[in-house]
């Protein structure tokens, strides 16, 4: 099955580009993303959406690249093309190949790109390539960013107290911190599911955290587990690429809250990623909200990401936002009917 599944996929892609050179081209990106790879492509291919990697080559070699997500519309209003945290190109007439590229490939009523964060020097006039703002999001836009790239004691410092607080007695206690291995999958599932039960957002499933395993963990991610005395307390999936790490998915137990098991764990991963030489580590998603509303409400909201906010702001990371949902129209009529279902509140919000 998976054989005739990637087959598939080659004869799909508009130019074949081997799998090594699709992730140093990605890697070299000043927005290089993990959702950009070939492997997120082929983990999504088996979750309800169908992947393409699509690219626009020279002679010396790549010069755009975008993984790129198909998904059936609801109301049998066609298909829509998504390119998550990216895609990229060398210039903008490269750009506007891949535009081309993508909608002859995929015969997706419009594509839908949530670039990311752009880098200081970079420049993405969007507009000038026909795109519009999208009204719906499918990854989180807004993050906080801890800078990684100064002492241990240096990251430290920019925490708050409490932060701190709870690291060094976490550190004291009797915690273990190993690497998990795939046969914990099943407790670690187990957790994400208590977890997203306690904070009111949805989790996947663990054939899903199987794929990410096995797809993810051996060239770029680990899976970081906390135990007391044998017990489960807490786990992330953490993974890097280009200079940035990033902290998609955890879970924590309500028990020995006393040994605050997701922050020594937390701090653990830090530790990873500084180890790789990344300077950044993406905490990956808070409410959309300024921090002036964030701060005046985590404290007595409890659904979705607000849960999880009032963790994750106390570790000296910078609240940013990326660019958002951008949306470029393929046929307009179609479009027209998307934007008209969503306003009508027809079609839901995609799983990440």
């Amino acid at each position: 099955m998976a054989d005739r599944r990637d087959e598939r996929r080659r004869q799909r892609t508009w130019e074949y580009i081997a799998p090594g050179d699709w992730a140093e081209f990605v890697a070299r990106q000043p927005r290089a993303h993990l959702l950009q790879l070939m492997e997120w492509g082929r983990l999504k291919d088996r979750f309800d959406w169908d992947a393409y990697d699509i690219a626009v080559a020279d002679l010396q070699g790549l010069r755009a690249s975008a993984l790129t997500l198909v998904k059936d519309l609801p109301m049998r209003l066609g298909k829509m093309a998504y390119v998550p945290m990216g895609p990229y190109a060398q210039s903008e007439m490269d750009y506007k190949a891949l535009w081309i590229a993508i909608g002859k490939e995929t015969g997706a009523a419009f594509l839908k790109i949530e670039p990311g964060h752009l880098a200081p020097d970079e420049a993405l006039d969007l507009r000038s390539m026909g795109f519009r703002p999208s009204p719906q999001t499918i990854q989180p836009p807004r993050s906080i960013i801890i800078d990684i790239r100064g002492s241990h004691d240096a990251i430290l410092a920019n925490m708050n107290q409490g932060t701190r607080r709870k690291i060094r007695k976490s550190l004291a206690s009797d915690l273990r911190i190993r690497t998990g291995e795939r046969h914990d999958l099943r407790a670690f599932c187990q957790l994400m599911q208590e977890t997203g039960d306690r904070n009111s957002f949805g989790v996947h499933n663990a054939a899903y955290f199987e794929r990410v395993f096995d797809l993810l963990m051996p060239r770029y991610g680990t899976m970081l587990l906390a135990e007391l005395a044998g017990e489960l307390l807490a786990g992330v999936m953490v993974f890097a690429l280009g200079g940035t790490a990033w902290y998609l998915y955890g879970a924590s137990s309500r028990a020995h809250r006393q040994v605050y098991a997701s922050y020594g764990l937390q701090w653990a991963a830090i530790g990873w990623a500084k180890e790789l030489r990344c300077h950044s580590y993406d905490m990956w998603g808070v409410p959309d909200y300024d921090e002036a509303i964030l701060e005046a409400q985590f404290r007595d909201r409890r659904d979705g990401l607000w849960g999880v906010y009032g963790f994750k702001r106390g570790w000296g990371g910078e609240l940013r936002r990326t660019m958002g949902a951008w949306d470029l129209p393929f046929s307009r009529t179609v479009y027209a009917a998307y934007r008209a279902a969503l306003q009508a509140r027809k079609i839901g919000l995609f799983k990440p």
